[in-house]
């Protein structure tokens, strides 16, 4: 996926910063929006997988440090639960004027509780995901309630949560207190899906049966057995990403490919707003052809001499393979690397002409197997053999009609 530094101000003026994650072969269809869990911050390994499995199906991911964490600024002594609600909307308005208004929340732990305050406040978001999620914030508290009696007694005390001191205040624990998160969710009317973990020893399975009790239809839940409570097996984070996507493509807007059709082998089609980003069908398969950024293009798929080197490369392993097989030879696998440019041709007689260049495709193989130099010399004047090769150096001609 394609990663971008983004900033935004929250209703304080502060700060805040995140990562924007893109799809690495096409604009993102939708954007999701990402809140992190209790003292965590937008690096945690599992948000970043989580992100991972949105962007390869399509989606925009904005995870960001709430106001006094990761390198957002501010202190988190003077935060509390509702400044991070107000924090989720300062993104989403961040998104809604730089790019594209998110269509799903996404948060995990206390996040999770956060995203269900925000949504009811964004008319933009149309689904909801949480993991891992209370169902009240003030589950919160039980993190810290060694501390509860210093807490009420002086203001405030410092906890260890996380491998980290964090002071919590007065105002924090009454701020949890306050927050009404049952008919906040009654009042969501939003598609929801709630993950959670029946193992989860942080925050009880009991509090996604809350959750999901109390909110209307559309709701969906699914369990994520075996997983702890951040996720931290790369898998379960993974799955995650996956299990979000492909449920909120029912909620969300996605715009309808015209499929291409066509008589012949293989169709590009390019649309006038689309820069070098060129929409393929080979075959009976769909792909993208573009050119790099440092060309104009937008990188989302090979440049057509590299579709054309890439053609040389699978015709020369399947037929060196094939050759191998026939032969009864241990060849266990042939790697064909390909590099296309331009260069003086051999025993050139006039290269200090620029017309002396010709097209040159250098190609690198590799046989892996318990092979001897004969037989490694003799796949090597087969590779010369390929049926794409035999093209490339033979007299050939293209026909272009007007197709009305």
């Amino acid at each position: 996926m394609q990663t971008n530094r983004v900033k935004f101000t929250n209703q304080q003026g502060q700060q805040l910063k995140g990562l924007l994650e893109l799809p690495i072969n096409q604009h993102p269809h939708n954007f999701v929006l990402f809140a992190h869990c209790f003292t965590c911050t937008k690096n945690l390994l599992a948000v970043k997988n989580i992100a991972r499995g949105l962007t390869a199906n399509g989606f925009g991911v904005l995870r960001f440090d709430f106001t006094g964490l990761g390198e957002s600024e501010g202190e988190f002594a003077d935060t509390n639960f509702s400044g991070n609600v107000e924090d989720v909307i300062a993104a989403a308005n961040f998104l809604d004027a730089t790019y594209k208004a998110p269509s799903l929340l996404v948060g995990h732990s206390l996040g999770g509780a956060a995203v269900l305050q925000a949504a009811a406040k964004l008319d933009f978001v149309t689904a909801v995901a949480t993991i891992g999620a209370p169902s009240h914030p003030e589950h919160v508290k039980h993190l810290f309630k060694s501390n509860l009696e210093e807490i009420k007694r002086s203001g405030k005390a410092v906890v260890h949560l996380s491998g980290r001191d964090f002071t919590i205040t007065r105002q924090f624990v009454k701020d949890l207190e306050q927050n009404a998160a049952k008919e906040n969710i009654q009042d969501l009317r939003k598609a929801l899906l709630v993950l959670h973990s029946p193992q989860d020893t942080i925050v009880g399975i009991q509090n996604a049966e809350e959750i999901y009790t109390a909110a209307h239809h559309p709701k969906s839940f699914i369990s994520l057995d075996g997983a702890d409570h951040l996720l931290s097996d790369k898998e379960d984070a993974t799955y995650v990403g996956n299990v979000i996507a492909n449920w909120a493509t029912r909620y969300v807007t996605i715009k309808a490919e015209t499929p291409l059709k066509s008589k012949q082998e293989v169709i590009a089609s390019l649309d006038s707003n689309a820069s070098f980003t060129t929409q393929m069908k080979v075959g009976d398969h769909l792909m993208v052809a573009d050119e790099p950024v440092s060309f104009g293009g937008q990188n989302f798929g090979p440049s057509p001499y590299e579709l054309v080197s890439a053609g040389l490369s699978a015709c020369t392993a399947m037929t060196v393979q094939m050759y191998a097989k026939r032969k009864n030879w241990p060849l266990e696998n042939i790697e064909v690397h390909t590099t296309y440019n331009k260069q003086h041709a051999v025993d050139c007689e006039h290269c200090e002409e620029p017309t002396a260049k010709i097209d040159t495709f250098h190609r690198f193989i590799k046989f892996t197997g318990n092979l001897d130099q004969k037989q490694i010399a003799r796949m090597l004047e087969i590779a010369d053999k390929c049926p794409v090769h035999k093209t490339l150096h033979s007299q050939t001609q293209v026909i272009t009609e007007f197709l009305d």
